[in-house]
């Protein structure tokens, strides 16, 4: 499993990534590891397991990496909803009236404001969506009472080292119904319009 602890190294290049991620394997025992290209020719490696053994990873990359690295995250105590975001659990149902949307240049800083943003209010994160068919961006969206949804945004995007990435925040008080349906049904454009001839 992925908690309590996670870590999030990105970096620029496949080469660098390999050798960070085989140091921090090195480094300690996890309950997860999980490693892999995202566009636009990122490496990811993401390791779970206990607050020590996470560290020891987190200490292995920035030796390797020596500042390389695109970003960095290190949750000591991660959200369950995150964790559950991060395995493609998606919410099915939300029945807040506002929506929370923030996008960020890296996956690590979407999962950060993402934990932070449900740590810090009362919102539901309805999904995380990261790097893969974005250019190596991400973005999550969060539900609930509209004044919730405005401090959950205010928070995840105050989180340090996510204002440096962030592309954009915004919340909809009032999100349309037929959007709302849009984005239950998949965020990929292709997918939507093919799904006319069905």
């Amino acid at each position: 499993m992925i908690d309590p602890a996670l870590a999030l190294v990105e970096l620029p290049s496949v080469a660098l990534g390999i050798r960070v991620a085989d140091a921090m394997v090195k480094r300690a025992a996890y309950q997860t590891v999980r490693a892999g290209t995202v566009q636009p020719g990122r490496y990811l490696v993401l390791v779970g397991g206990t607050v020590a053994e996470v560290e020891e990873g987190v200490e292995a990359a920035r030796e390797i990496a020596a500042g390389r690295e695109l970003d960095l995250l290190f949750l000591p105590a991660v959200d369950r909803a995150v964790v559950h975001a991060l395995l493609g659990t998606r919410r099915s149902e939300e029945n807040g009236e506002a929506l929370g949307v923030v996008e960020t240049r890296t996956v690590a800083a979407t999962l950060a404001a993402a934990d932070a943003a449900v740590k810090g209010a009362q919102v539901e994160l309805l999904e995380v969506h990261l790097a893969d068919g974005l250019g190596g961006k991400g973005y999550l969206l969060v539900s609930g009472e509209v004044s919730d949804v405005e401090a959950a945004v205010e928070i995840g995007v105050g989180f340090p080292g996510v204002s440096s990435q962030l592309i954009e925040a915004s919340v909809i008080a009032q999100l349309h119904p037929e959007l709302r349906a849009e984005l239950r049904a998949g965020a990929r454009f292709g997918e939507r319009i093919r799904s006319l001839t069905e």
